[in-house]
């Protein structure tokens, strides 16, 4: 399950150690790491990372398949968590060690930045081959956080990025070795520690407003 360590003033959310897909008990844990977070006073920035072959799966496919009457309920509270990182009131940098895929993927553009290991793994939207469209909100999120003609390459064929690939089409903003990712990002997030507080979750609510509408609704269709 996740875990919480603060570095001075930057928290690191550790999102776990398997293929951190979003199941519901995984969604709760982060979102009450999250509140110990906001709930801090002082400089602050965050992290998120991972450990292990992936950083993130995303969504919890076999759990969703099994609760297909909760799948407007699991996909509102995703995006939910989408939403609530996309604004945090402080910056946010997401370490990508491994493989982000899907709404592993999107969780990372909610961050301010991504740092995303140099030499393997990918960043990928699958969907397109999945045969699972993004709901409207999910595209504007991707939409919002992306040169649009990356946004195209990416949802429409489900281009995998590397990481070098990545940094070229402004998808992650630096790349560093498999060990230096988190302390990459660690010192990236150390860097803007004082500009935590309203102003800055004010600036991301309207820069980003059309995207937090539609990551708002609340009845999806998944196919």
């Amino acid at each position: 399950m996740p875990t919480l360590d603060r570095q001075d003033g930057v928290f690191v959310l550790d999102i776990g150690d398997t293929e951190n897909r979003f199941h519901p008990d995984w969604l709760a844990a982060v979102n009450a790491l999250l509140d110990e977070v906001e709930k801090a006073e002082g400089p602050r920035a965050l992290v998120t990372a991972a450990s292990g072959k992936f950083f993130s799966n995303g969504l919890d496919l076999e759990w969703l398949f099994a609760n297909a009457d909760r799948a407007d309920e699991y996909v509102g509270g995703v995006q939910a968590l989408l939403a609530r990182v996309l604004t945090l009131p402080m910056v946010t940098v997401a370490a990508l060690q491994g493989h982000t895929f899907a709404a592993g993927a999107m969780l990372s553009l909610a961050h301010d930045f991504r740092v995303m290991r140099g030499d393997r793994g990918f960043w990928c939207l699958p969907e397109a081959e999945i045969n699972i469209p993004f709901t409207a909100g999910m595209s504007a999120l991707i939409q919002a956080r992306l040169a649009p003609r990356t946004a195209h390459d990416a949802m429409v064929t489900a281009r995998r990025y590397g990481g070098h690939d990545a940094l070229a089409a402004g998808v992650v903003d630096r790349t560093a070795e498999e060990d230096a990712v988190r302390r990459t990002a660690v010192e990236l997030a150390a860097a803007h520690t004082a500009k935590a507080g309203p102003t800055v979750g004010t600036i991301k609510t309207r820069m980003y407003a059309r995207a937090l509408e539609a990551l708002q609704e609340k009845e999806f269709t998944l196919g």
